[in-house]
């Protein structure tokens, strides 16, 4: 096997709302197999969060400022990232937001502000991208969904809708430009380590794991939580030449969670 079918050198991604967390691990690791980062987030002082992050790695990224939810934001930055930095190989769909709220409880437009960022969005730098995808005759584009793609749970009724729907538009988005050599699945993070989970972790004051904690790690066959570092093969793989006949899937980086039912009480 050509083991340099893994590489990306010479490739350009772009990796929304990779200032920190799993994108920023994501853009890490392309950054590592030779692709040129560019990356956005919604305001200056997280892009600027980021930068100094990158720079501390020694990778030389691009940042901008752009909400993701507006296409034409999103239009413009791409015809801004074409002319500065070259035409978009990789696009990793990574920004969102969860709200988690009894549904009985949450306001319709609570509900459509996690629809706009985790789903719409999505489609609308997907649909940015396509064009010169078609035009350079490749592309990747790849979906954070999550296991609540596949998996209910109680206080995030508008999560759970939009990465089921975030799963189905990467099959459409398969079905519809696969013939172009354009290549779109996604990555469904099981419970990762970060510093937003940080406070599920904490020990409580009788040296006990949180409950939240034990109910995760009772739940995982690998028995912890993954990492953001977890991610960053399946990320690479699925950006890479090596996975040009995988299309329209989802990989689950789950430490096993989906496969299983449990342990018997």
């Amino acid at each position: 096997m050509d083991m340099s079918s893994f590489s990306l050198k010479g490739k350009i991604a772009w990796i929304t709302g990779a200032s920190y967390g799993i994108g920023f691990a994501i853009a890490e690791a392309y950054a590592a197999a030779g692709a040129k980062i560019v990356f956005n987030d919604i305001n200056q002082e997280l892009v600027d969060k980021g930068l100094k992050a990158y720079a501390e790695k020694g990778i030389d990224a691009k940042g901008y400022v752009c909400d993701v939810t507006s296409e034409e934001a999103v239009q413009a930055l791409v015809k801004q990232i074409e002319a500065e930095v070259g035409m978009i190989d990789i696009l990793v769909n990574n920004a969102g937001i969860i709200r988690r709220i009894p549904m009985i409880e949450m306001s319709a437009a609570d509900f459509r502000k996690v629809i706009d960022v985790d789903l719409n969005a999505p489609f609308i730098c997907a649909k940015a991208v396509i064009p010169s995808m078609i035009e350079k005759g490749h592309g990747k584009i790849i979906n954070i969904c999550s296991m609540m793609s596949e998996l209910g749970r109680e206080t995030v009724s508008a999560y759970a809708a939009a990465k089921g729907g975030l799963k189905m538009l990467t099959r459409n988005i398969c079905s519809e430009y696969g013939e172009h050599n354009i290549q779109c699945n996604g990555i469904g993070p099981g419970y990762i380590a970060t510093p937003q989970t940080a406070p599920l972790r904490e020990k409580q004051p009788d040296g006990s794991r949180h409950p939240f904690d034990q109910f995760i790690i009772a739940k995982t066959p690998a028995a912890r939580w993954g990492t953001p570092e977890d991610l960053q093969g399946p990320a690479v793989f699925l950006a890479s030449d090596a996975s040009n006949f995988v299309n329209g899937h989802i990989l689950y980086v789950d430490g096993g969670i989906l496969a299983y039912i449990g342990k018997q009480p």
